[in-house]
């Protein structure tokens, strides 16, 4: 049985299945697809990094084109199995829609050959963190779409180099925020930003913790994976699965948990709370003027991201935002009138008339999108800006991250959101970037 078929003891159907248990595929297939664009009205489609939040974001990119004119043709990683893997899975979906046609979806190991393609109208890019910025430039320069996973990049820096270059190629950036197409959270905020709490004065938001810990012990490198280019702008470091991905399964990575690929749940999942709490806050393409953190991190082996934290921030209106490990995942505003609480489960508020104020005509009506890659693929077509461009994307993980710089160092930092710098603190300004190895600087 060849590679095409067999995976470590495993066919190819049952590993698709057990990876199927932890991707976010979706369950129905809407009648709507059948009245869906011709195909010579079809935007083509690459996928770069198809691990495992990357054949979730594939596959619901496979499901809304059929509704919205898209295809994906190609699928590109660094793992010659996960790649092979997503080239397997996108045939076998477009064959069974179309009753068995292959769909000659085509498969790379250099993302660089696949933006090279110039029938290739957009990209969905979903690699580890420190690999954003350098592939998101790289396909704005070649005059394609994005659909960049959150958080937007791995420094400050770097995405306000992202931005410059959307902009400069005019081209349609939607960040993964998907909780900007979801309606408790847009409730919330539009409730938030007309004044139905009163005058906001505190929003709090609520991250998971990292947990467990890491295996340092260097490993010889997988024949499949071509280590040296996932490591790509990342200093130099020993092999090992804990690093990297799980090489038997789709489980969550390590480099999750390691400072120089992640910098934790501050900006996995602080770049989805943070940014609720600026678009509540009317802040979304700015940010705070202050903002102090402390961090836990104890010795956990290979992972070395931040535990439990706190940390406020202080805006230039006065509304502080508070945020910290706990439960449940979710972002509170706090008015004279009461509060709103919106997680990706419930809205709920202090008095529950809060939650059935009418927003006037005149009042403030923010995006509205109810499928994140949906809303992409139509921002796509209208060359209009989707639910979540790059300045917000930016904006939102520029917070994150100036609260991880805060946990670092210890002490209150004033920043500057217009040119995006601390002030007067050369030693916290050394952090907005890192030195990329060779070539791959932005």
């Amino acid at each position: 049985m060849s590679r095409k078929e067999k995976k470590s003891g495993l066919t190819r159907r049952d590993f698709i299945k057990a990876a199927a248990v932890s991707l976010a595929a979706p369950a129905i297939v809407p009648s709507s697809v059948f009245g869906r664009p011709a195909p010579s009205d079809t935007l083509a489609l690459g996928c770069i990094g198809v691990g495992r939040q990357g054949q979730g974001d594939m596959q619901e990119a496979i499901y809304r084109g059929l509704e919205a004119g898209a295809r994906v043709v190609a699928v590109c990683d660094v793992d010659a199995h996960r790649v092979e893997d997503a080239q397997w899975l996108v045939d076998k979906i477009y064959a069974e829609e179309s009753g068995g046609k292959p769909s000659g979806c085509a498969a790379y190991r250099d993302f660089r050959e696949l933006l090279a393609r110039q029938d290739i109208d957009g990209v969905l890019i979903v690699t580890p963190d420190h690999w954003h910025a350098p592939i998101a430039i790289a396909a704005a320069e070649a005059r394609k779409d994005i659909y960049l996973e959150k958080p937007l990049t791995y420094t400050i820096a770097e995405g306000r180099k992202l931005v410059e270059a959307v902009r400069r190629n005019k081209a349609v950036l939607q960040t993964g925020s998907q909780q900007r197409s979801q309606d408790y959270f847009r409730i919330a905020c539009e409730l938030v930003r007309n004044q139905a709490i009163g005058t906001l004065f505190s929003m709090r938001a609520t991250l998971p913790p990292d947990q467990g810990a890491g295996d340092p012990r260097p490993q010889p490198v997988p024949r499949n994976l071509d280590y040296d280019f996932w490591l790509g702008p990342a200093p130099q470091a020993p092999f090992c699965e804990d690093r990297v991905h799980p090489q038997r399964s789709y489980g969550r990575p390590g480099w999750l948990q390691i400072e120089a690929y992640s910098r934790g749940m501050i900006t996995g999942w602080g770049s989805h709370m943070n940014d609720i709490a600026q678009w509540g806050n009317g802040t979304d393409l700015g940010g705070p003027v202050e903002v102090e953190a402390k961090g836990e991190f104890p010795d956990r082996g290979l992972f070395d991201v931040h535990q439990a934290f706190k940390a406020e921030c202080v805006y230039a209106n006065g509304v502080r935002l508070f945020q910290e490990t706990g439960e449940p995942a979710g972002v509170r505003f706090e008015g004279d009138r009461g509060w709103i609480f919106a997680s990706r489960e419930e809205l709920r508020a202090s008095d529950p008339a809060l939650l059935k104020v009418q927003v006037s005509e005149r009042g403030v009506r923010l995006t509205r999108s109810t499928n994140h890659m949906k809303d992409f693929l139509q921002a796509m077509r209208s060359r209009k800006d989707p639910a979540a461009p790059a300045e917000v994307g930016h904006r939102s993980n520029t917070v994150c991250i100036m609260t991880h710089i805060a946990m670092k160092l210890g002490r209150r930092l004033k920043w500057d959101p217009a040119a995006e710098q601390f002030v007067g603190d050369d030693e916290a300004n050394r952090w907005l970037d890192y030195p990329h190895r060779a070539p791959w600087t932005v």
